[in-house]
């Protein structure tokens, strides 16, 4: 096991969220000072919709450069597909757990979507990629 004797204790009060752009043109992202604590180990953010319809890169084919990521769905829904596991649509309440660089894409989402996502490390990065053959097929 790591040493995570580095980290610090954290403390996130709703009462002093901020709101802030992010990855997502319509999503607005509250830090819960995850990354902060941890140096840069893990990053926990609540993201919600913004009300915005505006199209972006992320709706195209990606991956995240991380080695874990899990949303947990506090609210609405959202259609998204899976190299090699279709189309997934989550509620409120599911969870997922994208494995390390799996290529995937937005569908849709629900106005009132909303997610808890802790990735690590909290420096990922987000890369357009080609869509994988089985999807080529169905675009």
């Amino acid at each position: 096991m790591e040493d995570r004797t580095h980290w610090n204790f954290g403390h996130s009060q709703a009462s002093e969220a901020e709101w802030t752009p992010g990855l997502r043109e319509i999503f607005e992202y509250r830090d819960l000072g995850v990354a902060e604590a941890t140096k840069g180990d893990y990053v926990a953010h609540v993201i919600r919709h913004n009300g915005k319809k505006t199209a972006d890169e992320v709706q195209e084919w990606h991956i995240h450069e991380c080695d874990f990521q899990m949303v947990y769905v506090l609210n609405g829904w959202a259609t998204f597909e899976y190299e090699g596991q279709g189309q997934r649509t989550i509620r409120k309440g599911d969870t997922i757990l994208q494995k390390p660089k799996i290529r995937h894409r937005e569908i849709a989402c629900s106005e009132d979507f909303e997610v808890l996502e802790i990735v690590s490390p909290a420096n990922f990065e987000t890369k357009i990629v080609d869509a994988p053959d089985t999807a080529q097929a169905t675009e």
